[in-house]
């Protein structure tokens, strides 16, 4: 007990428990984050891989994807161009999904051990490569300790740490989207419960929870560390109940700092809960990056001037020094393969949009691949989301050793899955083909990576006819432009006379002849001039 009243001074230190009053802020304000901008430019040269740790690469034949597999992985993810890696949830948890856990500190069981934790940092940052960990800190299922202890008890340390709907605490307030029980996968019905933020006791908690991750050693040496996190679910009114408010000055914004004076170059960033275009989130919020929700949706559109408007205003909330990633998938949303309408020509141009538009590109695993997936909405909760974090395909064979079918069973989500065997859609059947998707985007990288106009220039549209979308990226003497056809019929999109002679498409798929770019149906190109 003596370690959680230690926790509970230094939690009233750092930060104010009092309640913030309508629409004032009772604490005192935290020091203003400055954003750096060369710590903005280097976040925009880096490719970011999501990964769904259960599903990427199974190391001991249990059928689940774990820390030792994701090692065995890092060859492949370099080669195709990948800089930094964003892990799912590791903490213990009772959900296949890791969101929700039975005790915050640790690493599942189904992963390996914090000693693999530690070889897979060790590994990643020999490469030169970065690691980013995934954190749900707002709720907690119910075997968690904080929520065990009995009901009523006011005087136990961790009465205060569970949020409550009635000062006796006799019942439990409901987890995120008013969920209480939850059909789990593998598992009876679980229950939710949401953590009281305001609680200086949880706050205290928290930030020595998080700087842990950042010095696993405990050494004051951040080298050995993770380089960042993505705050899933973030908010500033918690779940809109009225009760959790004020969070980004009373919760996130002194837990960033507190992050940041030990760790000046640690990366936060917000996963917005409204899906929108971020900006509170960057500002009042302190996060340094937050998704591209808008951009994602009008790509894969295919409408010009939607993407055209999502481009603008993405780069207009977004304040200098503070970023945006960009992604056209991720463990939320169907996969992009299996779009209604989609050819194997837009899966090539969301690539393009996705990876050399200005901002941090996002992959999420098996997307290069073209893996399909779409959320099995018979299922209401937790099981829903299965059909888009299937296995990723390493061999044509999909009972391969390493295949993480951890879902493998008689329900529809195993018995109809969207990845099967010798579909095309594999590392093994797509490497040697030079022009396969996951050569493609090898390709993409390689270009990105290459050329300072793509991950570190200037970002403007150019007025084109449509159906055309015409983007110039440019930085010192280079420029570039992307030019993709959003339209159903060939497109040619005129060259200035300047730029004609000796124009090249750098992605090598378009016919560029007598100063004009002849375009197919949703084709893009990447024009460069001598």
């Amino acid at each position: 007990m003596k370690h959680r009243i230690v926790i509970a001074v230094l939690a009233a230190i750092l930060v104010c428990a009092s309640e913030a009053s309508a629409g004032q802020e009772s604490c005192p304000r935290t020091a203003a984050h400055v954003p750096d901008r060369r710590a903005a430019a280097a976040a925009a040269q880096e490719v970011v891989y999501q990964v769904f740790v259960r599903s990427m690469r199974d190391s001991n034949g249990d059928g689940k994807g774990d820390l030792l597999g994701l090692i065995d992985s890092l060859d492949y993810m370099q080669s195709l161009g990948v800089t930094s890696l964003l892990l799912t949830p590791l903490y213990p948890s009772h959900f296949y999904h890791n969101y929700f856990a039975y005790r915050f500190d640790g690493v599942d069981p189904d992963f390996g051990s914090m000693a693999d934790f530690r070889r897979l940092v060790a590994a990643l940052h020999a490469r030169g490569m970065k690691i980013y960990l995934d954190q749900e800190v707002q709720y907690t299922e119910s075997t968690h300790p904080w929520v065990t202890t009995p009901p009523g008890l006011l005087d136990e340390p961790t009465s205060d740490d569970i949020l409550w709907d009635d000062s006796a605490h006799t019942r439990l307030s409901s987890g995120p989207f008013g969920l209480r029980t939850v059909r789990s996968f593998g598992n009876p019905p679980l229950t939710l419960d949401t953590v009281n933020l305001k609680s200086p006791v949880v706050q205290g908690y928290f930030h020595d929870f998080f700087l842990s991750w950042l010095d696993l050693d405990r050494r004051d040496d951040f080298t050995h560390g993770v380089d960042g996190f993505r705050i899933d679910h973030m908010m500033d009114d918690l779940d809109g109940k009225g009760v959790l408010t004020h969070l980004f000055a009373h919760f996130w914004r002194p837990l960033f700092a507190r992050l940041r004076e030990a760790d000046p170059q640690v990366r936060l960033i917000a996963e917005q809960a409204d899906w929108g275009y971020g900006r509170d989130f960057l500002t009042r919020g302190g996060a340094d990056q937050v998704f591209a929700f808008p951009l994602h949706a009008a790509i894969r559109s295919f409408d010009r001037d939607q993407i055209a408007a999502a481009i603008r205003a993405t780069a207009a909330a977004t304040p200098p020094g503070k970023g945006q990633l960009l992604f056209v998938e991720n463990h939320d949303v169907d996969r992009i393969a299996s779009d209604p309408g989609i050819t194997p020509e837009k899966l090539r141009t969301a690539a393009a949009l996705n990876l050399l538009l200005a901002g941090t590109p996002l992959i999420y695993y098996g997307q290069e691949l073209g893996m399909r997936g779409r959320e099995w909405h018979q299922f209401q909760t937790d099981e829903l989301g299965i059909g888009v974090r299937e296995a990723f395909r390493w061999r044509a064979d999909d009972q391969a050793p390493m295949e993480a079918n951890w879902y493998r069973g008689g329900e529809i989500y195993w018995t109809q899955r969207y990845n099967r065997g010798h579909d095309g859609v594999s590392v093994q059947e797509e490497d040697g083909d030079p022009v396969s998707l996951l050569n493609f985007y090898r390709r993409l990288l390689r270009l990105r990576h290459a050329h300072p106009a793509l991950h570190a220039g200037s970002q403007r549209i150019l007025a084109s006819a449509s159906p055309l979308l015409v983007i110039e990226r440019a930085a010192g003497h280079e420029k570039l432009w992307l030019v993709a056809n959003m339209g159903s019929r060939p497109a040619h999109f005129a060259l200035p006379p300047a730029a004609a002679a000796g124009a090249t498409d750098l992605l090598g798929r378009a016919m560029v002849s007598g100063g004009a770019i002849a375009l197919a149906p949703y084709q893009s190109a990447l024009v460069a001039t001598p």
